[in-house]
C-alpha cells in the first residue's frame, strides 16, 4: 500500500500475515495511507524513512516486542499516536504499554472501527462508562502473569502467590471471568 496525497499516515505492525493485510485494507478504506510491516526490524526501517501520525502495533511478534517497539517509534518522533494491539490482554500489558508511550491499548479480536475510534481517541462506545474489570477478572490476569513469569512452573506459581498448587491449578484453569 503506498501514501497518498493528504491522507493520515498509519503504520501497521503484526506477524499475522492475514490480519495485517485485511486490517490494511479495511483502515485505508476508511481514509488512512497504511503502511504495514510484519515486525519490529521493518516497522523501524519505515519508520525511519517515512513520518507516520499513527501507528497500530501487536505486542508479541518474533524478531522483538512491540513494546519495545513502541519506544523506538517514540523516540524517532514523539508525535507518532501508537495504539498496541495484543491477543494476551493483561492489566500488565496494558500498563507496561501505556508507559512506553502508547496511546491506547486494544485486545484482538479487534476490527477497523475500533482502531479507527482508538487511534482518534474516541471511546468504543460514545457515553459508555469507562470498562472497568472486575476483582475476579484481576485476579485470574494476575495468576496468569505470575505463572507465565515462572515459565508455566505451577509449583513455583504457587510458592510465589503463597498459595497451594492445587488451588492455583484450580484457579488457572477456569475460563477467564467476564469483563
Amino acid at each position: 500500500m503506498t501514501a497518498a496525497e493528504g491522507k493520515p499516515t498509519l503504520l501497521v505492525v503484526d506477524d499475522d500475515d492475514a490480519f495485517r493485510s485485511a486490517l490494511g485494507e479495511a483502515l485505508e478504506r476508511r481514509g488512512f495511507s497504511v503502511s504495514l510491516a510484519e515486525g519490529p526490524a521493518a516497522a523501524l526501517a519505515l519508520a525511519e524513512r517515512q513520518v507516520f501520525e499513527y501507528a497500530l502495533v501487536d505486542v508479541r511478534m518474533p524478531g522483538g516486542s512491540g513494546i519495545d517497539l513502541v519506544r523506538s517509534l517514540r523516540a524517532l518522533d514523539e508525535g507518532t499516536r501508537i495504539v498496541v494491539l495484543t491477543g494476551y490482554g493483561t492489566i500488565a500489558n496494558a500498563v507496561e504499554a501505556m508507559r512506553a508511550g502508547a496511546f491506547d491499548y486494544l485486545t484482538k479480536p479487534v476490527n477497523a472501527a475500533a482502531c479507527e475510534r482508538a487511534l482518534a481517541g474516541r471511546p468504543s462506545a460514545e457515553g459508555a462508562p469507562d470498562d472497568v474489570p472486575s476483582l475476579d477478572r484481576v485476579e485470574w490476569e494476575y495468576l496468569h502473569r505470575v505463572l507465565g513469569d515462572c515459565g508455566g512452573n505451577i509449583s513455583e506459581a504457587a510458592r510465589r502467590l503463597r498459595m497451594h498448587r492445587r488451588s492455583l491449578q484450580r484457579k488457572i484453569a477456569k475460563m477467564p471471568p467476564a469483563r
